[in-house]
């Protein structure tokens, strides 16, 4: 089938996309929307602008928009997204990375039930620690872009979810009760390099900010090679 990824950069997006062309799909391409407001309810917010190089990485065709990122407008922003990517690429189904979110999930399923459109969940309820062992083992190279959590300070902004990180977000997970691979919106993560990709992503200039238990990277140069 040709399908479109509802793509955020994170590394459930990425995991998602691999899994759909593992399965046979032909990705036609990627769905990104973008928020106006860091506290989306529907959509991952962090270093969005960055998804065109992924896309470059990847050789997929992109397709973006902004919403303001209200419960119900960022809906119809997202169906008018799925309607031009029928429209330009032909997709007959839209893949998500979505994990444990009933909120997200069902809304992604109601959007595309109605325009006809195939929802294909690859990742939903996989174990979490099983997600993040499955980055590991295929080489995914993955940065921290936000922390939102008790145990999660500045010092995981821009760390790479490496053997060790992994290690330590079970060790949180059994002491602050969080969600090791941050489906609760503990962590955020760029993906900059993937099986399908073509080329990595480098960082070249970031900054941290941190405030009250929770902080982002903010990224301002990042390049191809």
């Amino acid at each position: 089938m040709k399908l479109g990824v509802l793509f955020s950069g994170g590394k459930d997006s990425c995991l998602a996309l691999h899994r759909a062309v593992a399965a046979g799909h032909e990705v036609v391409c990627l769905l990104t929307l973008l928020p106006e407001r860091d506290d989306s309810w529907m959509f991952h917010t962090p270093a969005l602008e960055w998804t065109a190089l992924q896309a470059e990485a990847l050789d997929i065709a992109q397709l973006t928009s902004v919403t303001p990122g209200e419960p119900e407008e960022e809906l119809a922003d997202m169906e008018a997204l799925l309607v031009r990517a029928q429209r330009k690429y032909g997709i007959t189904g839209v893949v998500t990375g979505a994990l444990a979110s009933v909120y997200q999930a069902t809304r992604v399923q109601r959007t595309c039930a109605d325009l006809g459109l195939w929802c294909f969940n690859p990742l939903w309820q996989l174990p979490q620690l099983e997600l993040l062992e499955v980055l590991l083992t295929d080489g995914y190279e993955v940065v921290v872009t936000a922390v939102a959590a008790d145990g999660l300070d500045t010092g995981w902004l821009g760390r790479s979810l490496d053997r060790v990180a992994v290690d330590e977000l079970q060790e949180l997970s059994e002491r602050h009760s969080i969600n090791p691979a941050g489906e609760g919106g503990e962590l955020e993560t760029l993906v900059l390099y993937a099986p399908l990709f073509r080329k990595r992503l480098r960082l070249i200039e970031t900054t941290s900010k941190f405030h009250t238990g929770a902080g982002q990277l903010h990224i301002t140069k990042a390049v191809l090679v």
